[in-house]
């Protein structure tokens, strides 16, 4: 899998983060640098904050306080003084196409077919003519192993497959980040293992890479860092060989001895 060599992998900032849902707070002050070019996967127990915070990344999900940076411009607002003001939804529109997002349960358009929903992106925002984005939609189908289905409509692909169509159609925007929340979490068992390996590829081509994932092996794996999450607060992160093997906090040693 390649990806074209004008992009610039984005590093991520997340500055104060503060989320709250009612009376419960799902990220307590949260403060992440991402480097550019890396890959940092997520971890953490249900409810601990990981999609909240990944979806305030590209400004899906509105802060309550603290703010987002992508290479060093705030995403989905501006700064006023010590404030920030909410940016029309064109800007934030535009600001997400370098952004890319794989979302758990795909997201594709069920009247296109694979290579229409690889390629309707490019086309609708005007960064390529339909027949630049149809062939490069077709070379990003080859790139996640589905050369052969770029016809089939989402219902006649298997879980995995439409998956894979969901990270080709992230790649296609060119982006300098791409997020993944909990890309294996609707597949059945015996499909997670061709997702993780179209993400694997796309790791090796340094693109920066935020994963939400489950798969503590598959983290161990790819990972350049790894970030423990609970109760909306980053406990430890690291690289894997601390996190996941030889963890500093109980609370990480507790969640570890759980899932793995």
């Amino acid at each position: 899998m390649t990806t074209d060599q004008d992009v610039r992998p984005a590093a991520v900032e997340v500055h104060g983060a503060v989320k709250s849902f009612g009376a419960h707070t799902v990220l307590d002050g949260i403060d992440l640098t991402v480097a550019a070019g890396k890959v940092t996967v997520i971890i953490g127990p249900s409810g601990s904050g990981k999609s909240t915070l990944l979806r305030a990344i590209n400004h899906l999900e509105k802060l309550d306080q603290g703010y987002v940076s992508v290479n060093g411009e705030p995403i989905g607002v501006r700064r006023l003084g010590d404030r920030f003001k909410e940016l029309p939804e064109r800007a934030i529109l535009a600001q997400r196409r370098h952004i890319g997002f794989v979302f758990q349960n795909f997201n594709l358009f069920p009247h296109l077919t694979a290579v229409q929903n690889v390629a309707e992106a490019p086309v609708t925002t005007g960064a390529a003519t339909r027949s630049e984005a149809l062939e490069q939609a077709r070379a990003l189908l080859a790139g996640v192993g589905l050369a052969d289905k770029e016809d089939a409509y989402p219902r006649q692909l298997s879980g995995g497959q439409q998956q894979r169509v969901a990270i080709a159609r992230a790649i296609a925007q060119r982006p300098g980040v791409i997020l993944f929340d909990e890309p294996t979490s609707a597949l059945d068992p015996e499909l997670v293992g061709e997702v993780l390996s179209a993400i694997k590829d796309l790791a090796s081509t340094g693109t920066t890479l935020i994963i939400v994932t489950h798969e503590i092996a598959f983290a161990r794996e790819v990972a350049d860092e790894v970030v423990f999450l609970d109760g909306g607060r980053i406990v430890e992160q690291g690289p894997p060989s601390q996190v996941l093997d030889q963890p500093r906090h109980a609370r990480t040693r507790e969640f570890l001895s759980k899932v793995l």
